[in-house]
């Protein structure tokens, strides 16, 4: 009689095993993510060497290397190349993550569509059927004609393929659905979707084809699967978006042909996903006159500088516990700024409920954003407007000290370019050169910029 196979258990954020169950896993320590599977014999991997891939060298110095600008590909969609560095990099392998129904299929369609004219792309789903997509093309109005289209879950199958076409631009969607003949586990597993991407990305480094990974994300917003995941591709981006808005905001995660933090923005229409140029016009709100607890910011997400409105809600609490609430910023630095701001500025709202809200669902976590903050909640406290035409930036130390923040000048010229008329500003970030059209306000402590509000 056959000895059944002894069970084990493997972690499903880092494929790690254990011989029994922990709420806990010993190498990543994450919770409630260990389930149980049935040991299996292990395969050889197989990695094939693809036709025209460069051969094995030997050790070498860099200084023997000749380094070469790396050529860009222009995707077609401006908002795309900016949060990419640039365009496509042969070779490169991008990994884009977002919720369901966000658009990213939509997004890499119409990504094809616009490099098909030039490239030779395939897009291979294991999601949807041929049909389906046949049908979101047409509705997007894209030229089907020079689409290709697989519908394929096997790496093998797929590499085979692929070697037969010589795509320049391969689209997986997603990586979740996709399995390799080298292991007996479920597609989506933390084995076959780490293999998997294994195989993908060592055929776009070798044939120089640019991959688009499609991934899912968990309930928290993580990308799902193994965490090696990220730390394989070259790229990861997040497509994200409020429920029942048109905004959908692309944001760079890791990129290494590129910055870090760079922003795209798309507005969702029925003829698919339309670039808007000037992100700052859409975040800020056409108030008729001006209204208590409203203040400008002048953020920077990655190279591009960006007017977003920050709006507060101060009012007398119902509890003895006072409520803290931050929407598109950090909670917890929200409490310590109203603390500063009663310790050197000798204003207490803590008997107040605090909210606050970041217009337009961008996410703002650099510390620029401390000065605004501060300003439009002692705004709505005091019931006095701040001027429409005036825009602040500056990270407030827990001295009370304003203190600098990068490309102070740019965000200048971003806030005259818009028409605004005055700025409040840390010293430090004071231009040498005045600034056309802008009143500018260098201050050095929050007691400063609550006088120079009007608002003290």
């Amino acid at each position: 009689m056959a000895k059944p196979e002894k069970p084990h258990y493997r972690c499903e954020a880092c494929g790690a095993q254990s011989a029994k169950w922990s709420g806990q896993c010993v190498e990543c320590g994450a919770w409630n993510r260990l389930v149980e599977s049935v040991a299996q014999p292990v395969r050889q991997t197989r990695y094939t060497n693809y036709a025209g891939a460069p051969q094995v060298s030997g050790i070498c110095s860099l200084a023997d290397i000749q380094a070469t600008a790396t050529q860009r590909l222009a995707t077609g969609l401006a908002e795309l190349d900016r949060v990419l560095g640039g365009g496509l990099v042969p070779g490169s392998v991008i990994l884009i993550g977002g919720n369901p129904g966000i658009g990213k299929s939509t997004l890499l369609l119409q990504t094809l569509a616009a490099l098909a004219g030039h490239l030779s792309t395939l897009y291979v789903s294991g999601e949807e059927s041929a049909q389906q997509i046949s049908l979101r093309a047409q509705r997007l109005n894209l030229a089907r004609e020079r689409l290709h289209l697989l519908t394929e879950t096997c790496i093998e199958h797929i590499l085979e393929q692929a070697q037969k076409h010589q795509p320049q631009v391969l689209v997986m969607d997603s990586i979740q659905t996709f399995f390799t003949d080298t292991l007996q586990s479920a597609p989506g597993s933390v084995a076959q979707v780490r293999e998997s991407a294994a195989r993908l990305v060592q055929y776009a480094k070798h044939t120089n084809t640019s991959v688009f990974l499609v991934g899912h994300v968990t309930k928290e917003g993580a990308l799902a699967g193994p965490r090696v995941l990220e730390h394989m591709v070259d790229t990861v981006l997040y497509f994200e978006g409020e429920a029942g808005s048109q905004l959908r905001l692309v944001r760079t995660i890791k990129n290494r042909f590129g910055a870090v933090n760079e922003l795209g923005v798309f507005a969702m229409t029925g003829q698919g996903l339309r670039e808007i140029s000037n992100p700052s016009a859409l975040f800020l709100s056409p108030h008729e006159e001006s209204v208590p607890g409203s203040a400008v910011l002048v953020t920077r997400e990655g190279t591009r500088p960006l007017l977003v409105e920050i709006q507060a809600l101060v009012d007398q609490s119902a509890s003895g516990n006072p409520r803290r609430i931050a929407l598109g910023s950090d909670q917890h630095r929200l409490s310590m700024l109203l603390a500063v701001l009663h310790k050197h500025g000798g204003i207490g709202m803590f008997d107040q409920d605090v909210f606050l809200n970041i217009v337009g669902g961008v996410r703002v976590s650099e510390p620029a954003a401390d000065l605004a903050v501060l300003l439009a909640a002692l705004s709505s406290y005091r019931d006095i407007p701040l001027s429409r035409n005036l825009v602040i930036f500056g990270e407030v130390g827990l001295a009370g000290e304003l203190r600098p923040v990068p490309n102070g000048q740019e965000r200048l010229y971003e806030a005259a370019r818009h028409g605004f008329s005055r700025a409040i500003i840390p010293k430090s970030n004071a231009p040498k050169k005045p600034v056309t059209g802008l009143r500018i306000d260098a201050i050095s402590r929050i007691t400063e910029a609550t006088e120079a509000a009007g608002i003290a």
